[in-house]
């Protein structure tokens, strides 16, 4: 399954790397997320992971985020892996009168029966969730708005 998302967030494309790329701001537009660990010695380098750890509802998801490539400021491809689902994502940074435009490409790609019949049956979830980020991160980015504090 693949898609894209969209948003322009009302900073400069320096300040909104600045904020997009601390670990620590993370909490504050990834609701659910728990903890993350650095698992390389070169965090943020092309090739460095980072464990993830989220409590979706009732459920605690563990993730491993893997940076493909990093252009910044132009752009930063990563590869997030859980159980059952492998999501590519090629994230470019467009500035925009000094605004930032955020496309998010997204292919997920699922193994296992039920994975892959969630993908097939209810596509618009990932979208939704997707979008979501990019809401919160823009909401955080612009207001300081934090997920925390919901």
């Amino acid at each position: 399954m693949k898609y894209t998302s969209e948003i322009t967030v009302n900073l400069p494309r320096e300040k909104f790397i600045e904020k997009l790329d601390n670990p620590e701001n993370m909490k504050h537009w990834q609701n659910g997320l728990i903890s993350y660990e650095l698992l390389s010695e070169d965090p943020g380098k092309e090739g460095s992971q980072m464990r993830l750890n989220y409590k979706m509802g009732k459920r605690d998801l563990e993730m491993v985020e893997t940076i493909n490539s990093r252009n910044l400021p132009d752009s930063m491809h990563t590869t997030y892996e859980t159980n059952g689902v492998t999501n590519i994502q090629k994230n470019h940074f467009i500035e925009e009168e000094g605004k930032t435009k955020w496309v998010s490409e997204n292919e997920f790609q699922f193994s296992g029966i039920g994975m892959k019949l969630m993908g097939f049956l209810m596509p618009g979830l990932f979208k939704k969730q997707t979008m979501k980020y990019l809401q919160d991160f823009k909401a955080f980015a612009e207001e300081g708005k934090s997920v925390l504090d919901q």
